[in-house]
């Protein structure tokens, strides 16, 4: 994977996201200062970064919930500024927020998210999503009333629902069990129709190492390291960019 290489003449639709200069200010405060990013589809990049790096700025970008203040975006080969509907569709998203209504049951949500992204053989697949995040029992509780937690769960099945091709995936770990880590992992691995890929942003490094096919730092709101998994010593990437990434 190359980071913005010089001579690149690939198109965007050869990666599952592209990024190029970008730029995100909240008011004076610059928090993405020209990023570039490459992902080729099928590989699976985990970002680390400290809190204020900008990891979950990013992941919101590509999520199509912020806009950029400049720059360009990808995704699958569509254009952020101009594609966001089309992109909503090819994308799994888990962000903090679970993105789910709390008076509604976990039936209820699914069913939403499943009529919203045109899902088809919709009671199915819930049924499939639902017992792969183990919460069978709890399809008729209102999601208000869960843990954060069996929440996460949730957030899980409505991000798989529709199949997507990229998953974004924002500190995962947060509120999860080991178990549900591996489970969780060994889900989003599953074949499916397409080669699918995914961005994840975490703290945890040995986790981190464990999901990826790639790594990168995002520091200072540029990406200031990025390798194949291959490459690395996981020990030495610690003792080398502790104070970087935790």
């Amino acid at each position: 994977m190359a980071l913005n290489p010089d001579g690149d003449r690939r198109s965007p639709l050869d990666y599952a996201v592209k990024v190029e200069g970008l730029t995100k200010f909240y008011g004076p405060l610059r928090v993405l200062r020209g990023l570039n990013l490459e992902l080729k589809r099928g590989e699976f990049l985990v970002i680390f970064g400290a809190n204020g790096s900008g990891k979950s700025t990013l992941t919101r970008i590509l999520s199509t919930l912020s806009r950029p203040s400049s720059g360009r975006v990808f995704v699958e080969g569509l254009d952020l500024e101009k594609q966001a509907q089309q992109i909503r569709q090819r994308i799994g998203v888990l962000l903090h927020n679970s993105l789910l209504y709390n008076e509604l049951s976990v039936y209820e949500n699914l069913k939403f998210y499943g009529r919203m992204f045109h899902v088809p053989d919709l009671q199915e697949r819930i049924k499939e999503t639902v017992a792969q995040v183990g919460m069978e029992s709890r399809l008729r509780q209102r999601v208000g009333t869960l843990s954060h937690g069996m929440q996460k769960r949730v957030s899980i099945a409505r991000a798989l629902l529709h199949d997507p091709g990229l998953l974004l995936f924002d500190e995962p770990e947060t509120g999860l069990d080991f178990d549900a880590l591996r489970a969780l992992m060994g889900i989003i691995r599953e074949p499916s129709g397409r080669k699918r890929s995914a961005i994840i942003t975490t703290h945890n490094i040995e986790q981190g190492f464990e999901w990826a096919s790639h790594i990168a730092i995002l520091d200072k709101g540029q990406i200031q390291f990025m390798k194949d998994k291959k490459e690395i010593d996981a020990s030495s990437f610690l003792n080398t960019y502790q104070s970087v990434v935790c």
